[in-house]
């Protein structure tokens, strides 16, 4: 990896860390995730069954130590009986 960084610029010719807001949304989403699955009352190895995955990567998502896949996303969101719903908005 070279020591180039990515930056996404904004209409105002701001510059914003690619990495910084991917760990700033990843952070939110794996809060609601857990948030949803404890209102349920149900365990990592609970949901991972309900999701057919992988009980260890529930660990590392859940911890921030994995990137997960939309599909991955989708099936836990199912295994909650919920649907992940992605939108884009606008910057205030």
């Amino acid at each position: 990896m070279g020591n180039s960084m990515d930056y996404i610029y904004t209409s105002a010719e701001q510059k914003i860390l690619i990495e910084v807001e991917q760990k700033s949304i990843r952070q939110s989403v794996i809060e609601q995730y857990i948030r949803c699955r404890k209102i349920q009352g149900m365990t990592q190895a609970e949901l991972a069954k309900r999701a057919g995955i992988p009980r260890t990567n529930i660990t590392r998502f859940e911890s921030g130590n994995y990137n997960p896949s939309l599909e991955m996303l989708v099936r836990i969101a199912a295994a909650l009986g919920m649907t992940l719903q992605v939108q884009l908005m606008g910057k205030e």
